[in-house]
């Protein structure tokens, strides 16, 4: 095994921030007990602010970002992991405080690897990464509305943002559950891709950007939202009683303009959903859900490939919302 491999690395010296690709030693990975050679890992927002100037959420430098990768056990000491398992990493401040995925090799706490489950590859891990897992998160976190709560069956649900890697994913995992899905997205030309993904009804979100209603027309049994600001806003307004708001994002805004109403005459719910913050079991049930309710010969046409080279001249694009395919970095490419 080599004791030489490429990384991005991120620094910040008498205020100066940099980022380059670089070529390290082995020993700048002094953490972890679970040496990972890394195959792909994504672009998520939060990896792009890292890029731009750490984005306030890495403390010491220099530091090797990415939040996501999968890869295969290189070497490792304890007994939950053996050479060449498969193995994926999402979240657990990786990337911010350890050092992450952009990286030919990674050296992980054993806690936070999971292996991969039968059916899917290191490849489509990060097709999916963190955005398909938080994906699937607030698909079951929609349908708790029967399956928990014992309510009305969910039958039409609400996806905002629906051509980003999380709504792309809730689209369609919501659908195969047998939900009717209305996707909202600014970018008509998606429009047959999302049904392909399996969108009922694709509506243009200029119609949820006005000033929200104290009350509108019951429509949704649940949402999916990923966007903030007067579109959640709306959807919030149009939920039916005793739904489900499962919200992940804030893409469009922080801000929250809504009242008190849907909450107390129609007792909707509004679920916080966060995919950092939760168990490794947690983690181990939601990724074996994956083969399940996922057509990767889809969603592999929405995805571009590139090297860690490549990924330094694009990421800028997702900041600016200029992005039209979910970003898969092949750190060996």
């Amino acid at each position: 095994m080599s004791e030489k491999f490429k990384a991005i690395v991120i620094d910040n010296q008498n205020e100066e921030f940099s980022r380059e690709v670089k070529e390290l030693d082995r020993s700048f990975l002094k953490e972890g007990d679970v040496l990972v050679k890394v195959d792909y890992s994504d672009l998520n927002f939060k990896d792009a602010m890292i890029l731009k100037n750490g984005g306030k959420l890495v403390k010491e430098f220099p530091r090797i970002p990415g939040i996501d990768f999968s890869g295969t056990v290189a070497e490792t000491n304890n007994a939950e992991f053996k050479e060449g398992d498969k193995v994926i990493l999402t979240g657990c401040r990786v990337g911010e405080l350890f050092h992450g995925g952009y990286s030919q090799y990674a050296k992980i706490k054993k806690d936070f690897l999971i292996k991969c489950p039968a059916g899917i590859n290191t490849k489509q891990a990060m097709i999916l990464g963190t955005a398909g897992l938080t994906a699937l998160l607030c698909a079951f976190s929609v349908k708790a509305r029967e399956e928990l709560l014992l309510q009305s069956k969910v039958e039409d649900v609400l996806v905002t943002g629906s051509t980003g890697g999380v709504g792309m994913v809730a689209v369609m995992v919501l659908s195969k559950m047998g939900i009717n899905v209305t996707a909202i997205t600014g970018k008509p030309d998606k429009e047959n891709y999302l049904k392909e993904l399996g969108a009922k009804n694709v509506i243009n979100r200029k119609e949820f950007e006005g000033e929200p209603k104290l009350l509108d027309k019951g429509t949704w049994d649940g949402v999916v939202d990923t966007v903030g600001g007067n579109i959640l806003s709306n959807a919030i307004s149009q939920t039916k009683p005793k739904g489900i708001v499962a919200l992940c994002g804030n893409a469009s805004s922080n801000k929250l303009n809504t009242n008190v109403l849907p909450f107390i005459l129609r007792a909707v719910k509004l679920w916080g959903v966060d995919s950092v913050n939760i168990s490794k079991k947690r983690k181990e049930f939601i990724w074996g859900e994956f083969p399940g309710l996922v057509d990767f010969k889809i969603l592999e046409k929405s995805i571009k490939e590139l090297n860690l080279e490549e990924l330094l001249e694009t990421f800028p694009n997702m900041l600016e919302g200029k992005l039209t395919n979910k970003i898969l970095v092949n750190v060996n490419k």
